[in-house]
């Protein structure tokens, strides 16, 4: 297992199957109080709409809901960066690699200085998830 830092967010790859980096992702983001709001089977969606095949690959829309609220309170346009992307893919038959928005370069797009210490706090909060993936890798 590795991670790297890429220009959205931060990447961790994981050596098991893909239902089990899953559900281990899952989890690590209810540890760090985040909730899967929405959850988007890429793969299932590729095949129904364009009958094409394609890798395991999950968008899973994660939101804590102090934070969204702190968030939407100081900036209600925020919501359009709104939930946290999280990706599952399966990158080969051994490794899943998952991706985690970082809510600083999102905030980029934002231009609220007031939003910073929110942004702050979910991007440490989504480095602990990244750190809960490492662990159990």
């Amino acid at each position: 297992m590795t991670e790297t830092t890429q220009a959205l967010g931060f990447q961790v790859r994981i050596q098991t199957d893909f239902e089990t980096a899953h559900n281990r992702v899952i989890a690590a983001l209810k540890a760090e109080g985040f909730g899967v709001l929405t959850e988007i089977d890429v793969k299932s969606t590729l095949k129904q709409k364009l009958d094409v095949d394609f890798r395991p690959y999950k968008i899973l829309g994660a939101c804590n809901p102090p934070l969204a609220h702190r968030a939407l309170t100081t900036a209600p346009e925020v919501g359009l960066l709104l939930p946290c992307n999280v990706t599952v893919e399966q990158a080969d038959d051994e490794t899943v690699l998952v991706s985690l928005v970082d809510p600083l370069v999102m905030l980029g797009a934002a231009h609220h200085p007031d939003l910073v210490p929110v942004a702050e706090e979910a991007h440490a909060r989504l480095e602990r998830v990244a750190a809960l993936l490492r662990e159990d890798a």
